[in-house]
């Protein structure tokens, strides 16, 4: 295809002739003005050729040769990166937060492991990008003593700083300015209890903390009751995503209300995702099968007979759930229906 732009008046010798190329990449179809280079493609599509091969016409494109190389009327081209081995959800099944996209809907804790070899291990196994990390003071009497930041590498895993152990709204503000002082951190998890035995969250002193937090700029998950009004209220004022529990942390109970939890999801704008109470596998993939965006654990994975293990299934867990939640269940009925005709029955 040719299209012809320019002054065409008389004596006009400005003429610009552009080639209109059709072409397919990664299974869809793209329109450019030629004539174009792989390199050139790649430069209008904002790719890094450092970080990418290419296959034109079921031919590998060696890299040294992307800017001789041109780009033809009905090319098929696929452009391909390197993810995190294993099983994961597609590239267009990626969920976001505060403007940051995830492929692993598994977000874990640091704590209760053994030690942070094991720690490492099993965040490793999960496949998780976000773990979450308490705010707690330096031993000054031993400042020698391994940090989790030896094992866990802030370079590699989102840092989540979370208010764990904080009682008031005060109280979540300080240590989450602390934690945005010693990392950078922007993106936290705001949580603040109401009491010890059940540590359920104290909305009213939450909604105040995430108003303060908010107006300084954080982007804040908040840890919250299952209650599909003080949900909104938390959206409305500015959270990020809005974090309901399953049961009380560290009960291993599962979800206890999915009536509850079905209706933040449907209602919500942002991510919903299930925290605290998630005490198996199946807990996990039923939270991902309502709808839940995604899953924060910690206990039902630290406190297993093999942490690496129960790791691994949960990982497998999220994925099977969001999958089985994509394809859509069959309805539920009151009375048995056949899988096999009954036309033709000898």
């Amino acid at each position: 295809m040719f299209i012809l732009t320019g002054k065409f008046g008389p004596g006009d010798k400005r003429r610009t002739r552009t080639i209109v190329i059709d072409v397919t990449i990664n299974g869809e179809p793209h329109q450019f003005a030629g004539p174009l280079t792989v390199e050139a493609l790649l430069i209008e599509l904002e790719i890094d050729p450092k970080k990418v091969a290419i296959e034109r016409n079921l031919e590998i494109v060696p890299k040294s040769t992307y800017r001789d190389v041109n780009i033809d009327q009905g090319d098929t081209l696929e452009i391909v990166h390197f993810i995190g081995g294993g099983m994961t959800d597609t590239n267009d099944d990626t969920f976001t937060i505060a403007g940051q996209t995830f492929t692993s809907r598994l977000i874990v804790g640091t704590g209760k492991y053994k030690d942070f070899e094991e720690t490492r291990e099993a965040i490793a196994a999960s496949g998780a990008e976000i773990v979450t990390v308490a705010v707690r003071r330096v031993n000054i009497s031993d400042p020698g003593q391994p940090m989790l930041i030896d094992f866990v590498d802030p370079k590699k895993y989102v840092y989540l700083p979370n208010t764990a152990g904080c009682f008031t709204a005060d109280d979540a503000v300080r240590t989450l300015r602390l934690a945005r002082e010693a990392g950078g951190w922007k993106l936290v998890k705001l949580e603040v209890l109401g009491d010890k035995r059940t540590l359920y969250p104290e909305m009213v002193e939450t909604l105040k903390a995430a108003e303060v937090l908010i107006k300084e700029d954080f982007d804040v998950m908040v840890y919250c009751s299952d209650d599909p009004i003080m949900a909104q209220r938390l959206e409305d004022l500015g959270c990020c995503a809005i974090m309901p529990l399953a049961a009380p942390i560290g009960s291993g109970l599962g979800v206890q209300n999915p009536v509850g939890l079905r209706i933040i999801i449907e209602n919500a704008k942002v991510p919903v995702l299930v925290d605290a109470g998630v005490g198996t596998a199946s807990d996990a993939a039923i939270a991902m099968e309502l709808g839940c965006d995604g899953v924060l654990m910690n206990t039902a994975i630290a406190e297993a007979k093999d942490p690496i293990a129960m790791a691994q299934a949960m990982k497998l867990s999220i994925q099977a759930g969001r999958l089985a939640y994509k394809a859509g269940r069959m309805p539920r009925k009151l009375y048995a229906d056949p899988s096999s005709p009954l036309a033709g029955l000898i």
